[in-house]
């Protein structure tokens, strides 16, 4: 028409793109592992909307020698939307931590092969829950807590984790190592580990360990480029306590700094809480479901 503007076409605008997205979520059953792993229990997990989880190898919670609690859970979780993520490797061969004796230990770096090679047989019996349950990555210490160090037992380590990285390629599994509190496995000795034996593993990043060690910050930058999933726990920096983030006193973890540097490697692995049972905390889901929250919000 006569004397009327045509407006120009105006491009669609892109949608504006979220500058803090929410990191994938999981949690380790070790909250709950004093107590037996049933189906009941991970789908009170499920319902609380977490989609993966971590199962912690250890007898009193998930028997990896008994096949019926194994295949009541892979049942399951062919029907279920939950995922598991990953396992973390069995640390006492008894059903109370431990408590029965020296015996029940199971370590890869004792450095006598007769009585190394049983101890990995028995990490073998729990990657066999792939055959059921599939999941990516099986969680391994090199040493126990405290441990000192010594080459005798990179040696022992080395010859532990090339059988079971095998074992655990034709399975589908990937073996994750994680920095521990002891003078094996620091972010610093596990660098080294991988310069002296090229077996090229990646890491699980335990923010409570590095904070017992060389600290949150340089235990990061050290194993950043290797991380591939997350322990998630809070503490003093002297006691492995397991603290629930934000909710339990005693912890002094900087979180605000810790998701920044999480943040900065998002893609490579889930926000992973590793809690322990504390019986000041009468809902521990809703706890869970709180942390991720303020986490996400630091």
């Amino acid at each position: 028409m006569s004397g009327s503007k045509v407006r120009p076409i105006q491009e669609p605008k892109a949608p504006r793109k979220d500058t803090n997205p929410q990191m994938t979520h999981a949690l380790s059953t070790h909250l709950f592992v004093n107590h037996r792993l049933t189906v009941a229990l991970l789908s009170r997990i499920q319902q609380t909307g977490i989609p993966a989880v971590e199962i912690f190898c250890a007898r009193q919670h998930l028997d990896y020698h008994n096949k019926e609690q194994i295949a009541e859970l892979g049942h399951w979780f062919r029907d279920s939307e939950l995922k598991l993520h990953s396992l973390h490797s069995p640390m006492y061969n008894d059903e109370i931590w431990g408590r029965s004796g020296p015996h029940a230990v199971i370590s890869i770096t004792e450095p006598v092969k007769s009585l190394r090679l049983p101890m990995v047989d028995e990490i073998k019996r729990a990657l066999e829950i792939s055959e059921v349950i599939p999941f990516k990555y099986l969680i391994q210490h090199i040493g126990v807590a405290r441990e000192e160090f010594d080459m005798a037992k990179f040696d022992a380590a080395f010859s532990a984790l090339e059988q079971l990285s095998l074992f655990a390629r034709q399975r589908g599994v990937e073996v994750l190592l994680e920095n521990i509190p002891n003078e094996l496995s620091s972010a610093e000795r596990l660098h080294l580990f991988q310069e002296l034996t090229h077996l090229g593993l990646n890491y699980v990043f335990d923010t409570g360990h590095a904070h017992m060690n060389e600290g949150v910050e340089a235990a990061f930058h050290l194993m950043k480029d290797r991380i591939r999933s997350t322990h998630i726990h809070d503490n003093d920096g002297k006691e492995d306590f397991h603290l629930f983030p934000f909710l339990s006193e005693g912890g002094t973890i900087d979180w605000k700094n810790t998701m920044q540097l999480l943040r900065s490697h998002e893609s490579q692995y889930p926000l992973l809480l590793e809690l322990k049972e504390r019986p000041d905390v009468t809902n521990p889901l809703e706890a869970v479901k709180e942390i991720f929250d303020r986490l996400e919000n630091a």
